[in-house]
Parts: C-alpha cells; structure tokens; sequence
C-alpha cells in the first residue's frame, strides 16, 4: 500500500490540517510561549523553554534578512497548481528556526502555495507516516497537490547540506555532541538560507 493510499484511507493529513496554525499563528505562539518561559509540547522543561526563546529570536532575525535571488523567485512564481505545504514542528527545534521562514517566505511569493504548521507531539499518527530513519524528526514537511489530494513530496529534518554535516559530525564522534547544536547555527547563519531554499526548490513542480 502505497503511502498516499494510506493518508486518504485515515485521513490524517486531513485532521492535522483541521488542527494547524498559519504562519503568522505560529509565530504568535511561539512568540507568547517565550514570553511565558514556555514551549509548545507536553514536557515543559527549563531547556526546552530555552531553546523556544531562542528560536523566536532567530526566526525574527530570518524573517527579516531572508533574501531569495530573482531565479529563485521567478521558479516559485511560476508554479501554477495549488498546493499545502504542511509542516511538522516544535518550538525547540532548532532546525526549524532556519527552515520555517523559507517556506513561509515561498508561500508568500505565490497564492498556490499554502503553508500551515503542525505541531508534532499532537499529531504523533501524522507524524508516524513520515519518520526519517525510524525516528520522529523536525520539521517534516509535507506537500499536498490540491487538485488530487494527494501528497507528492516531503522533506526534512534538515537541507542535504546540512544531513552531510550531522553525518560527518557522527562519523567523527560516533554520536551528537552538545556543542554542535551551535556550530550548526553558526553553518545556517553563514548558509542564509539557501541550501534549504535549494532543496525546497526541487519540491515544486515543473509547468
């Protein structure tokens, strides 16, 4: 059973959707959540929290200096056929923070794109149909061609700049260290976006 045929059989995607935030929402959120030394999730910790401020900090900070070239913009203008892009998030994670305001910053550069956001640890069935490598990792995105209601592509957790870094850093240290939580946010500053706009990219359809 393919894996389209099982999302239209229990409807998962559908009720994800029925439970999601814009963009603008979910930064509202995560914005209030920081403000109250909060995250979204059903574990509250001090760390968690921690990481929900600091992600706020940084998807203001993308939201402001995210540029797209002009070959960038005229592909994601192009695209003619109506589509959701949902994603699978958290407001700890902090591969996110880089990744939202890209697709949100897609979205807004065409009507046909939709974005909405999904919160993971609510949505554990949805989540459960797009596991990378066994596991539950954020963000997952998911694109829907509306026309069909079908979903067509996905990607995440990371760009595959990125993949090859964690891999690296795995094969160096046989594990993830703590501090490379950091050094990653320092390659997604130096990157500025691109190898994930590269790879979202290759999710639109060619006209």
């Amino acid at each position: 059973m393919g894996i389209n045929t099982m999302i239209r059989k229990e409807d998962t995607l559908v009720t994800a959707l029925g439970n999601s935030y814009s963009y603008e929402e979910y930064r509202n959120l995560v914005e209030k959540l920081a403000a109250e030394g909060k995250s979204t999730g059903p574990v509250q910790t001090e760390a968690l929290a921690n990481y929900t401020q600091l992600n706020d900090r940084r998807m203001k900070r993308w939201d402001k200096t995210l540029r797209f070239s002009e070959e960038a913009v005229s592909k994601i203008t192009a695209v003619s056929k109506k589509m959701t892009w949902t994603v699978l998030t958290e407001s700890w994670c902090g591969d996110a923070s880089p990744a939202l305001p890209v697709m949100n910053k897609i979205a807004e550069l065409n009507p046909n794109i939709q974005l909405r956001v999904v919160l993971r640890d609510e949505n554990t069935d949805l989540m459960n149909r797009f596991l990378t490598n066994g596991g539950m990792s954020i963000p997952k995105l998911i694109v829907r061609d509306d026309v069909s209601n079908e979903v067509v592509a996905d990607w995440g957790p990371r760009s595959v700049n990125a993949t090859k870094l964690v891999e690296d850093h795995k094969a160096v240290h046989g594990m993830i260290k703590p501090e490379f939580k950091q050094d990653i946010q320092v390659w997604y500053n130096k990157d500025k976006g691109q190898s994930i706009l590269a790879d979202l990219l290759l999710l639109l359809p060619l006209e």
